[in-house]
């Protein structure tokens, strides 16, 4: 019994060529980031549920039992469609960054661009101690491969050199932009007072405000770098892919910056020479 089922996956690995080996590959990429979708959002409460209706289905129709089979078919016919409609943002999400630079991003920044990359990570790390320590209420999204068009158009396109001290000012409380987010595109401080889309994530903790909502709302919705500052108690905090880390310091903010804005190409090297 072993023999035989050792030859007959030896006879099918010897008779594989170039292309089966490329839709192995294609089918585990598809299917690797099927399950980080379904793992990383709220879908994942979903499946038990889909496992044990195609399970059911499969015991129905080797039992032979048929109405049951016919009702559970139809079903999943009309749950499909109904899980399109239910879960139409995350999976536009989801579609966006498989085009994203996490998959397609083929280009290599040269040393000028890691030095401007630098330079915004070091202003906006200033101004963001400076907010924590005053207590002062602030967001800010990097954007990254999906383009925030449809977001910048909720602002007012300022498109300025990133300093610290505008970004204070645009952040001050009593400045009509504060309310809302900055948007960094490109290096360049691009609009202002922003309004992001709210996260409807329900396990979300109670005690986060609307800024910190925004701030999850907007890293699900893309694959931005949102980094928000509390008016309440000055922590710094980062939202990506849905997920917030609070509590950073001056250093574990810019630490984490460079990996998500540049990241293995972010040697000590050229951060000094960024700084220099």
């Amino acid at each position: 019994m072993i023999k035989s089922i050792g030859t007959y996956l030896l006879d099918h690995v010897s008779s594989m060529n170039i292309f089966d080996i490329i839709d192995i590959i294609l089918v585990s990429v598809i299917f690797y980031y099927l399950f980080k979708f379904v793992s990383d959002r709220r879908a994942g409460k979903l499946v038990v549920g889909i496992l044990f209706i195609v399970v059911a289905m499969f015991l129905s129709d080797v039992l032979n039992m048929r109405t049951l089979n016919f009702i559970l078919e139809n079903l999943v016919q009309v749950g499909i469609i109904g899980l399109v409609i239910v879960f139409q943002a995350e999976l536009r999400s989801f579609l966006e960054k498989m085009g994203g630079s996490s998959i397609l991003n083929l280009n290599k920044r040269n040393s000028g661009d890691m030095q401007k990359i630098m330079g915004c990570i070091n202003n906006v790390v200033e101004a963001c101690v400076a907010f924590s320590e005053e207590k002062t209420g602030a967001l800010l999204v990097f954007e990254r491969s999906t383009k925030l068009g449809d977001v910048i158009r909720t602002g007012t396109v300022i498109d300025s050199e990133p300093t610290a001290f505008l970004i204070k000012n645009i952040f001050y409380n009593k400045a009509p932009l504060h309310d809302g987010a900055l948007i960094i595109r490109d290096n360049r401080l691009y609009s202002a007072g922003c309004f992001l889309p709210l996260s409807q994530n329900q396990d979300i903790i109670k005690d986060l405000g609307t800024r910190h909502r925004a701030a999850i709302g907007m890293s699900e919705n893309s694959d931005s770098i949102v980094v928000v500052v509390s008016e309440e108690t000055g922590m710094i905090s980062i939202a990506v892919n849905g997920v917030l880390t609070m509590d950073y310091t001056e250093q574990t903010l810019r630490n984490d910056l460079v990996k998500y804005l540049i990241g293995d190409e972010a040697s000590p090297k050229n951060i000094n020479a960024s700084n220099t």
